[in-house]
């Protein structure tokens, strides 16, 4: 076998066609399906459901191909709170605020420049390491030691293919293509360049989710393609191998939209579930507890799988002692389930935690 070289990536745009007829048929089905989920998140009126529910979601999925292991209670219980949390959830946590970071980013300046992007990995990474100045990063298979991939090992020629990204990523005259084939081409061109010490491919997966914002193909951040690369990561891994040894984009591109359309369908299925759960607990909260029953106290229940006295403190501006009485006749009633860690009290939404859990 022939020893791994540096892989020098080519500049964007590519002068190749890549609009092949059964990539232009899948571009057709992906942006239906995608159009599909941005206007069914609309039927959820408190958009935070979605983003706390989903994001976290994502943040694990994506954590998970770093082999950043996490449980679902682990997660979504640090996301209310943080005591005594693992280092793997500390990591899901950061994933999550790196995410909404590159959200508000995008959202403010219509614009995803190489600073938002170095700002998201900072996030991650809890440090200020920035773009690598030292050579000798290279990737290696973790089970054999084989060398899978050799990035840019020059810093000048990395902020060059930076800049080079940025400018691909916010001028549509540089080619004109579709916006999905182009989230393709950038997630290939940023995980070829491999700008950091560490969180480069997490980096990169954000920076997808922020592109469909950026082009407006999605109003919210809720289109996750970690749990699709999970469940085919040794395709994802051959074909981001495949471009670089045999100039194969076809393939890569058809995995992705590919991963665009099954994941917003998924999606688009997980977010009906969640409103026809809302729909369901709302009535029976208005049928055994109409004392109780407020259109903000189903938002909270919702909000976090799992809740605790002080949200009800703070958003319904009661004391603390009637939020504890909500809380209590919502458990008697089969809604929430009350577990005690540590020296909190939380109440899990037993229905949408096992919902989230399942994906679907």
């Amino acid at each position: 076998m022939s020893e791994a070289k540096e892989y020098i990536p080519q500049k964007l745009p590519l002068k190749i066609d890549l609009e092949s007829k059964d990539i232009l048929k899948k571009v057709i089905s992906a942006n239906k399906a995608l159009a599909t989920l941005n206007g069914v998140a609309k039927i959820i009126p408190n958009q935070s459901i979605l983003i706390n529910s989903l994001v976290l979601q994502e943040a694990k999925d994506s954590s998970e191909i770093e082999n950043i292991i996490t449980t679902h209670d682990e997660i979504y219980k640090s996301s209310v709170d943080e005591t005594g949390i693992s280092q793997s959830a500390k990591e899901v946590q950061n994933y999550r605020q790196a995410l909404l970071k590159g959200y508000d980013f995008v959202t403010k300046n219509k614009l995803l420049l190489t600073k938002h992007i170095l700002e998201i990995q900072q996030e991650l990474e809890q440090n200020n390491a920035g773009v690598r100045k030292q050579s000798g990063t290279v990737l290696k298979n973790p089970l054999t030691g084989e060398i899978k991939h050799i990035p840019p090992q020059n810093h000048n020629d990395i902020i060059e293919f930076l800049t080079n990204l940025e400018n691909y990523i916010n001028n549509d005259e540089l080619e004109d293509i579709d916006p999905l084939i182009k989230m393709a081409l950038i997630h290939f061109q940023f995980e070829s360049i491999h700008p950091f010490y560490d969180g480069n491919g997490r980096t990169g997966r954000i920076i997808n989710i922020l592109y469909l914002v950026l082009k407006e193909l999605l109003n919210l951040p809720i289109l996750y393609l970690s749990r699709y690369i999970i469940k085919h990561k040794n395709d994802y891994y051959k074909l981001l191998q495949e471009v670089q040894l045999n100039n194969d984009w076809h393939s890569f591109i058809m995995y992705m939209l590919d991963s665009v359309e099954q994941t917003s369908l998924e999606t688009i299925e997980l977010i009906e579930s969640m409103q026809s759960l809302m729909d369901k607990t709302k009535t029976k909260i208005e049928l055994e507890l109409p004392k109780i029953y407020s259109k903000d106290l189903l938002e909270i229940i919702f909000s976090y799988p799992y809740t605790k006295i002080e949200f009800l403190v703070d958003k319904l501006n009661i004391h603390r002692d009637t939020a504890s009485k909500h809380l209590k006749a919502l458990e008697k009633v089969g809604i929430l389930h009350s577990v005690k860690l540590g020296k909190t009290k939380f109440f899990i939404n037993i229905k949408l935690f096992e919902m989230l859990k399942k994906g679907i």
